[in-house]
């Protein structure tokens, strides 16, 4: 009993300390820049939380990597690794946009959003699992399908909106976007605060519920013991009479969903519109964050939110104060680098 008052604050003081570090050297690296150290972390602070519509925005940012971050480690309670979380997002957010714009807006009571958030999070469980069943029926190690068929999807995304006959607006003149119309208000994502200013919506209360939900079935549910069995030795688990390749295909399908979510999310709650690179990075950022949470739904989240918000301040750095891009992208590789690195002071347990 006296071990987890201490283990538990080594565990949260070591991420945090490394994350100091980490953004300490970055600073270092954006005064070799030349550029001005002041104006930068003010940037960085402005552009992070220092306005209604900064803290919301971050906050909106954060779930989608929390979503992600979580279907990861879903996944890897089986021992499965689930990098195709990008194409995830591009195919949930298809399934968003086509059915926002083709009927949903007519639905009753919540309906006009709830059915495109469905429909994205159905697409994206397709999506993985297509990688389930490969990898239960074929053997293809799911790394590779994940990873070809978010190759797949993000071409999807680039013709659907290059086809009229698909999703791309109507063309009125040779400088018309490839890009989709912007979806009915009546399927936006309601805002949760009075403030006309911020941008921050429901999603945060579905990532939320995500994160209860997740961490409940992992910890708490007999299937989340039949995925760690399966997780930790697949001929065990299946002598012992648990279907290792049911479980391998729900544990894939669930991830994808999650993914699915969150490209719905982002096109439903901030961006609107449908367009090529619309996912902008966001399920490669959010394998990270499911690595460096080490099983722990808790540590998604904080991960979600540390990168939500290191995404807003580079961009705030880069536009405001002339802060090279690659230097932010080295500042979140150092954070990235010293957390993963902490977690070998940490006290040893497996959080699978």
């Amino acid at each position: 009993m006296a071990i987890l008052p201490r283990a538990l604050p080594t565990a949260v003081v070591l991420p945090v300390a490394a994350t100091a570090a980490g953004l300490l050297v970055g600073v270092g690296l954006v005064a070799a820049t030349g550029a001005s150290v002041r104006e930068a972390v003010a940037a960085f602070w402005d552009g992070m939380a220092g306005s209604p519509f900064a803290f919301g925005a971050s906050i909106n940012r954060a779930v989608a990597l929390t979503l992600v971050g979580l279907g990861f480690i879903f996944a890897n309670r089986a021992n499965l690794t689930n990098v195709g979380a990008e194409g995830q997002l591009a195919v949930g957010g298809i399934a968003a946009t086509a059915l926002a714009l083709h009927g949903a807006e007519r639905l009753p009571l919540g309906l006009a959003v709830a059915v495109p958030l469905a429909g994205g999070a159905l697409a994206g469980a397709l999506w993985g699992g297509i990688a389930g069943l490969l990898r239960v029926r074929r053997g293809t190690n799911e790394v590779i399908s994940t990873l070809l068929l978010t190759f797949i999807a993000l071409l999807m995304v680039y013709g659907s909106v290059q086809s009229e006959n698909l999703l791309r607006q109507p063309m009125t003149s040779a400088a018309t976007l490839p890009e989709s119309l912007e979806i009915p208000v009546r399927t936006r994502l309601p805002t949760l605060l009075a403030d006309p200013s911020s941008p921050l919506h429901v999603g945060v209360v579905l990532a939320t519920l995500a994160t209860l939900g997740v961490g409940l079935v992992l910890v708490k549910t007999a299937f989340g013991v039949r995925l760690r069995a399966v997780g930790f030795n697949e001929v065990a688990a299946r002598r012992a009479g648990i279907r290792d390749g049911r479980l391998v295909v729900v544990a894939l399908l669930v991830a994808g969903g999650l993914g699915g979510l969150a490209g719905a999310i982002m096109i439903q709650g901030e961006q609107y519109i449908l367009k090529a690179g619309f996912t902008s990075g966001y399920g490669f950022d959010g394998l990270v964050v499911g690595l460096l949470a080490r099983g722990s739904a808790a540590g998604v989240v904080a991960g979600a939110v540390l990168f939500g918000f290191l995404r807003s301040g580079g961009l705030s750095m880069e536009i405001s104060a002339g802060v090279p891009a690659a230097v932010i992208v080295v500042i979140q590789g150092l954070i990235v680098i010293a957390v993963a690195g902490s977690a070998i002071l940490a006290p040893g347990r497996d959080t699978r």
